[in-house]
Formats: C-alpha cells, sequence, structure tokens
C-alpha cells in the first residue's frame, strides 16, 4: 500500500512540486526596491520615480519568476493578481495623501479657541500683531461650524421626506407609466447637474418670491436639496427592490393594506440602507462651496435664524480665508485657519461615515435563526 502521509509531508511532494515557496514575493519586492532605487537615482530620485520603478519590477519580476517555476497558466493568475492590487493602492494613494497634507497644515491651528470663536472683529491689524510677535492666531470658525449643521439639517428635512416618497412610489405604485418614466429620467438628470446650477436656481426662485437679492440659511438649505434629492431616491429605490416580494405578500394574505405595509414591513426592511443613503447624501453636499456663495454669502459673525440674514459655513469660510486673507501682507494665519477648517470638515464627513456604516449594522435584519 502507498504511503500517502509520507508523500504528503516529505520534501518535494506532487503537492509542493513546481510552486514557489511562500516568501518568494518578499525576495521579489527586495530587488525590486534596491533596483527601482538604483533606476531612479539615475534620472534625478524622487518618490514618484522610485514608487513607479518599484512597482513595475515588482509586477514583472514575480510574473516572470511564477512563469518558469509554475507555468504559464499560474503566471496570468499572479499577474493579474499584482495588478489589482496594484491598482487599489494606486486609487488609495491620493486619499492617504489628502488626508496627510490636511492633518499636517490643519492640527496647528486646531484649538478650542478655533473651534469656539468667530471672525468678528478680527482684522488685518490683529494678524499682522500676531506674525510680528509670534502669538497664536486669533479667530474662529465657531460661525462656519453652526451654519454648516444647520443649513445641512434644514436640506435634510426638505429632502429626505421628497426622496423617500419619490422611491416609494417608483418602487410600490408604479407600473412603467409616463409619469415614473418621467420622474426618473428628471432623477438621471438631476444628478449630474453642476452644484453651482443648483445655487442659481434657488436664488432665482426666492429673488422671484421675495425680492432680488434674497441670501439666507434657509435659501442654501434649498438649494442643497436639489442635490439631495436624486441620490436619496436612488439609493432608496434600490433597497426597496431588493426587499423579497415574499414580504409583501405574506402581508397582503394576512389582508393588511398596501400602504401599511409599505410603513410596516418594507421600509423597516430596508431602513439599513435608506439610512446608509440618506448619511451619504448628506456627506456629499455637506462641502458644496458654489451654491452657498450664491445663496448664504459669507459674514464674520453667528447667526442661528437660517430665516433671516447671511450666513456663514465652513466651505464658504475655508474660500474666503484661502482667497481674500484677513491681511493681504501676511496670509499665514488665514492659510492656519483654512486648513483647520479643513481639518475639521474632513472630520465632520468621516462621523457621517462612521454614523452611516453604524446605523446600516443596528437596523440590518437579523438573519440568524
Amino acid at each position: 500500500m502507498l504511503d500517502t502521509t509520507s508523500a504528503l509531508t516529505r520534501p518535494g511532494s506532487l503537492l509542493t512540486k513546481n510552486r514557489l515557496p511562500r516568501y518568494t514575493p518578499w525576495i521579489i519586492l527586495a530587488a525590486a526596491l534596491v533596483l527601482g532605487a538604483a533606476l531612479s537615482a539615475l534620472i534625478g530620485f524622487s518618490v514618484a520615480a522610485f514608487a513607479i520603478f518599484t512597482a513595475v519590477l515588482f509586477v514583472i519580476g514575480g510574473t516572470v519568476a511564477t512563469w518558469i517555476v509554475e507555468g504559464r497558466r499560474h503566471a496570468v493568475d499572479r499577474l493579474a493578481t499584482n495588478l489589482v492590487c496594484g491598482a487599489f493602492l494606486l486609487a488609495l494613494l491620493p486619499l492617504v495623501s489628502v488626508i496627510f497634507t490636511v492633518l499636517v497644515r490643519g492640527l496647528p491651528g486646531l484649538s478650542p479657541d478655533f473651534l469656539l470663536t468667530s471672525m468678528g472683529g478680527m482684522t488685518g491689524a490683529v494678524d499682522n500683531a500676531t506674525a510680528e510677535n509670534g502669538t497664536a492666531v486669533l479667530g474662529g470658525a465657531y460661525h462656519g461650524i453652526v451654519g454648516t449643521l444647520l443649513i445641512t439639517f434644514w436640506a435634510t428635512v426638505i429632502s429626505v421626506p421628497v426622496g423617500l416618497l419619490a422611491a416609494v412610489y417608483l418602487v410600490e405604485y408604479s407600473r412603467g407609466g409616463t409619469l415614473s418614466r418621467a420622474i426618473t429620467f428628471f432623477v438621471d438628470v438631476m444628478t449630474g447637474i453642476p452644484s453651482i446650477v443648483a445655487g442659481l436656481f434657488a436664488a432665482a426662485f426666492f429673488g422671484l418670491v421675495f425680492g432680488p437679492g434674497t441670501r439666507t440659511g434657509f435659501v442654501a438649505a434649498v438649494a442643497l436639496s436639489v442635490l439631495m434629492i436624486p441620490v436619496v431616491v436612488r439609493s432608496t429605490e434600490e433597497m426597496l427592490k431588493i426587499v423579497p416580494n415574499e414580504l409583501r405578500e405574506a402581508s397582503y394574505a394576512l389582508g393588511v393594506r398596501k400602504w401599511r405595509t409599505i410603513l410596516k414591513v418594507v421600509v423597516p426592511t430596508a431602513i439599513s440602507g435608506i439610512a446608509s443613503g440618506v448619511t451619504l447624501a448628506i456627506a456629499r453636499v455637506i462641502g458644496e462651496t458654489a451654491p452657498l456663495l450664491v445663496t448664504a454669502g459669507f459674514v464674520n459673525t453667528i447667526n442661528f435664524n437660517v430665516f433671516s440674514g447671511w450666513m456663514s459655513t465652513l466651505p464658504t469660510f475655508i474660500y474666503r480665508q484661502l482667497m481674500s486673507p484677513t491681511s493681504p501682507t501676511n496670509t499665514d494665519p488665514s492659510t492656519q485657519r483654512a486648513w483647520a477648517a479643513a481639518l475639521i470638515l474632513i472630520i465632520m464627513v468621516m462621523l457621517l461615515n462612521l454614523g452611516a456604516r453604524l446605523i446600516a449594522r443596528i437596523f440590518a435584519p437579523r438573519t440568524s435563526r
């Protein structure tokens, strides 16, 4: 009888024959790093050239070594794997670069005073004195944080009911008629419109009703809702479509009305995906700048009333600090404020995305028996 145990465990068995050792990729990577550094040094060393040469040499070396030892089929598989991983790393580089840059430039300006004070009373003389004496930068983004939260809140209040009801109609009530096709078409068009067009629409509409030049936080919220509604409609529509029809039929069999079935069965089943879509829609508009400039304006003081007066937000605060520094001769304080506000905005978006994942996990249907 053939001793299969010894055949499987002894070196050079059939299961390990013509296979590269597990440490081979590390050897190839080390060689690619050395050769990549040498080649990039020949043309003038730079991090970008070094990374490109190393990646190309690693892919070529791994493919050739696999072809020689394991054959063509495994070499093609290794090549595809390396290209996919390389594409992932390439897509990740801009994100890592942006986060690293904002952290490095924004953390020095992030302080309790920056979070709890506005730009009221800040002049070029104050920034000049700060630059000359080397003291802490005065003035903060409290008014921008308040404006961002209030405008985004009202935009959510406007867009979520409209988007949710439109998606319910498209999935539960429409039969592919003219109205449903028209809604789908206009939702697709609204998805791709520039944000400045939404701002101009809101400004023109309220200009006709209340007079030209009407700029308030609510006008900005309407402009942002134009951008949010198509995202909410699309995400909610897809979530409602994946709800099994068996749940609807079981509810109808018990004599439950259609509206109550949608309210008590369909929507709760898809609530995790709906909540995630709404949160992502909020994260999409919270950093918009162009529509806010033409609808809410910009002020240096705090305004808690979205229905009266101009209102500042973090995006417009960043724009103004960079394009119109408080002190034209000493722009460093304004630049520091802009980077700190950008860091706060990124933190807000990150918290919204984490909140979307948490909501999706909490409200996800339990599949365990």
